[in-house]
């Protein structure tokens, strides 16, 4: 069996979308690929049909709230997504990143790639707010359907009760609900 020679992912997409890609960036081992979110469709189906990536297992999707933090180089806009996908037949691993504005965070889904990527999708959907264009079935997935808000947005209200003590019970108990009689 034969096993055509291992491409670099960063010339292979540097060469097949140019400006797409934004920008690399190399951390302890790691690779990621920074790259604009209406052609991250396009370049998940490239790493994983050209020989010489063969980038065959999407292994999670994640998402991050950069708030309250300004845009910086680091992360220009307030949501990143990140795609982590495995080589099988290379035995190595890449990060494809996307970031996505405050208002109206979008990014086209790539369920239709990798069928895996339907539930993923969705708990980002649920939890983030971001919403995955052409995604089959964007109900949510956590979270009843007439939630408001997303609770992993980092501006998201926390509740809270306070913890009983021997010194503040009867404070407490004011206002927890009892069983009427």
């Amino acid at each position: 069996m034969h096993i055509p020679p291992a491409l670099d992912p960063v010339t292979a997409v540097q060469d097949r979308f140019g400006e797409a890609l934004l920008r690399v960036k190399h951390f302890r081992g790691e690779t990621t690929l920074i790259i604009k979110p209406e052609v991250i469709a396009d370049v998940m189906k490239f790493l994983r049909d050209t020989v010489g990536l063969v980038y065959n297992f999407l292994h999670d999707i994640s998402a991050v709230d950069y708030y309250p933090d300004p845009p910086t180089d680091e992360h220009p806009e307030r949501f990143g997504v990140a795609y982590h996908i495995y080589s099988m037949l290379y035995n190595r691993r890449l990060r494809v990143k996307v970031y996505l504005p405050e208002e109206d965070p979008r990014v086209p889904t790539i369920s239709h790639i990798w069928k895996g990527a339907n539930w993923l999708e969705r708990e980002i959907i649920d939890m983030m707010g971001i919403t995955f264009d052409g995604h089959p079935d964007p109900r949510r997935l956590l979270m009843p359907e007439d939630w408001h808000g997303h609770p992993h947005r980092r501006d998201y209200p926390l509740g809270k009760e306070t913890v009983q003590f021997s010194f503040n019970v009867e404070e407490i108990l004011k206002f927890k609900p009892f069983a009427q009689e």
